[in-house]
């Protein structure tokens, strides 16, 4: 049997955080890391003994459809292989029935290869595409409108007053 690790890889727990930022109010029941001291008996050779493996919870109505991640994850370079729902999915080989003895019905399982153990980059790259809010159109900023001067008003009334001026300027000339 090999040592069983104290702490689980960075990839395998990077899951369940990304997990819950995308969904915040998901479930978290089924969620695990490191296996319990019975699932070391039942299972010595598991990935949770490694801390190559994670479970996460199934919760479609709070954003986690373990179904659609099942298929996603495939395409993952990290992944060994996936459990759910009675399925086992394995790199190189495909999916088929699952015959353990827990089915995986209210969780997925990821394994995660060896060498990926400290890739933490984004497990749910499609789902983070699907919840990006689109940007808000924003109304078309109007313009102030300058109003146009009246230049020929005002020249007249300009032209009119100092014609005024003029005239009484000159009419107080001619009375002195």
């Amino acid at each position: 049997m090999k040592p069983v690790a104290k702490v689980a890889k960075p990839a395998a727990i990077a899951v369940l955080r990304q997990a819950t930022a995308l969904a915040p109010k998901r479930k978290k029941a089924s969620d695990g890391l490191l296996p319990s001291s019975a699932h070391i008996k039942q299972n010595p050779n598991s990935d949770h003994n490694t801390g190559l493996a994670v479970d996460l919870t199934h919760d479609p109505k709070n954003g986690i459809d373990c179904k659609e991640i099942f298929q996603a994850l495939k395409k993952d370079k990290r992944v060994k292989y996936l459990i759910f729902n009675g399925r086992i999915w394995q790199r190189g080989v495909g999916e088929k029935v699952y015959s353990g003895s827990n089915p995986h019905r209210s969780h997925l399982h990821i394994s995660i290869l060896d060498n990926h153990g400290d890739d933490v980059s984004p497990w749910f790259t499609w789902l983070v595409k699907e919840t990006k809010k689109k940007p808000v159109k924003k109304a078309p900023v109007k313009k102030p409108v300058k109003k146009k001067k009246k230049a020929a008003v005002k020249t007249n009334k300009i032209t009119k007053v100092k014609k005024k001026s003029i005239l009484l300027s000159l009419f107080k000339k001619g009375k002195k």
